[in-house]
Order: structure tokens, then C-alpha cells, then sequence
């Protein structure tokens, strides 16, 4: 049996807005995230992916509040991810509406962090979001936090690796380099990730065209996400969904309302 293809629209909400730049710099404001999340929800997104991008580098806690109204709105999965640094944490966000988490700066910190969370509800809840820049490292490619802001010489095939093996579900595979360029997808990225990720793998970071989802596709993802192509109306996920679908890719299409 074939498994659909995912499309995820990503709400990266700062101060309780969703926001989005290049490269997570000149960031602008593109609306409110339970309005944006219930219009995903109708347009046939097969899941939503809410980041609070400030929340670890601000040191707090992602907003419950806005979590929960979201929560309240969608009738598909929800991850949400920023500031998630416990098992209490994940279990505050799944009581409030989450229905999977997504960790990356305190999953560095402290690996067993990816064991003490899928031991405690299971992988199927906890997502890796690996935001990856190209570096001087074995394979190209580092591992970054604090949304981007803070390089780690950490090489990015080798924590995937790892992290599979502690236990985590999903990677989210977000390219820094192409993130918000509308340039594509980092093609030779998602490439090299693919063999070392026995779980499904989410491409992140530079959907631009129709052709770009595609090739993302064709380079070994699983699920694509994306944000501004979205949230500016360039293009509809119902529309997306009919061209891979006329490209012969197996996608869930939205049910009418």
C-alpha cells in the first residue's frame, strides 16, 4: 500500500503572530495563527506544523494559549514545536491539543531527551526538527539552533543517525540555506539525509514553484512543508495537491464542505 503524500503548512508564530522572512531574518507579520490554522484545515492540509521561533532563544515556554485555540480549530494533526525542554513540557502541549511535538535545540543539549519523551508517550508523538546549513563538517552539512541563529559543528547526518536510533518518529528536514527563498528545496540535502532516516522525512525550507514539491519528492521525502508560498497565496494546497496528483504522486485530496 502506497502512503499519501503530506502537505504541511508551517505557522511560525512569534509574539503570537505567525511570521515569515528569509533565512529567519526581516521577518513580517503574515496573520493570526488560529484564523491561518482553520483556513489550512478547510483547504485540505493533511496536517499544520506550529514553531514558536522564539521561544528557545527567548528561554520560555511555547504559548499554551495559542496552541490550545489552534487545537480547538483543526481537525487534523497538529505538531507544535519551540521551547519544549521536558517530558512535563510535551505532556502540557498534548493536554492542550497537540497531537506530536517537535524538539531541536534541547534534543542537542541533552540527547536522552529523545528517549525519555518516546518511551513516555511513544515515537509516533515526537518529531526532530533538524535545521541544517551547509558547513565544513564530514558530510556538508551542520546542524543549527535558536531558529537558525547559532551553529553547533554538529554534523547533521551523523545527529539524524543518532537521533533515529533514540527514538524519534518524524525528521523535519529544514534547509536554513534555502529557507524562505522560494528557490527550491535543498535537493542535495534531502539526498544525503534520506539514507541515514528510518523514519518518515519532512523537506523543509525553499518551495517556490509546483516543480519544487515534486523534486523533493523525487529526492526522497516523504512529506513536504511549507510556509510562505502558503500563507502569501501564491499557491492553494488544493491546487498543489492536484498537480502532484496529475504527476502521478498518491496524495489525500481535499473533501468538499
Amino acid at each position: 500500500m502506497t502512503l499519501s503524500i503530506r502537505i504541511i503548512p508551517c505557522l511560525d508564530v512569534d509574539s503570537g503572530r505567525v511570521v515569515k522572512g528569509v533565512n529567519f531574518t526581516n521577518l513580517v507579520d503574515a496573520g493570526d495563527p488560529v484564523e491561518m490554522a482553520s483556513l489550512y484545515d478547510r483547504e485540505g492540509a493533511d496536517e499544520l506544523t506550529f514553531l514558536d521561533i522564539s521561544a528557545s532563544s527567548s528561554g520560555r515556554d511555547t504559548t499554551i494559549d495559542v496552541v490550545r485555540r489552534t487545537a480547538d480549530q483543526v481537525f487534523i494533526p497538529l505538531t507544535v514545536g519551540g521551547g519544549i525542554r521536558s517530558v512535563k513540557d510535551v505532556n502540557a502541549l498534548l493536554r492542550a491539543g497537540a497531537d506530536k511535538v517537535s524538539i531541536n535545540t534541547a534534543a542537542l543539549a541533552r540527547p536522552a531527551l529523545i528517549a525519555e519523551i518516546a518511551d513516555t508517550f511513544g515515537s509516533q508523538v515526537l518529531v526532530l526538527s533538524v535545521d541544517a546549513r551547509r558547513a565544513r563538517t564530514n558530510s556538508g552539512f551542520e546542524v543549527t539552533t535558536h531558529g537558525g541563529r547559532k551553529g553547533t559543528d554538529i554534523d547533521a547526518l551523523e545527529w539524524v543517525e543518532k537521533a533515529c536510533e533514540l527514538g524519534v518518529g518524524e525528521i523535519l528536514l529544514n534547509s536554513m540555506d534555502a529557507d524562505g527563498t522560494r528557490a527550491g528545496y535543498d535537493l542535495g540535502m534531502i539526498r544525503a539525509v534520506r539514507p541515514k532516516a528510518n523514519v518518515p522525512l519532512i523537506a523543509s525550507g525553499g518551495a517556490g514553484t509546483m516543480e519544487d514539491f515534486a523534486a523533493a519528492l523525487d529526492a526522497g521525502a516523504d512529506a513536504l512543508l511549507a510556509a510562505s508560498v502558503f500563507h502569501f497565496g501564491i499557491h492553494r494546497i488544493s491546487d498543489v495537491k492536484e498537480y502532484l496528483s496529475r504527476s502521478g504522486y498518491s496524495v489525500r485530496m481535499p473533501s468538499k464542505r
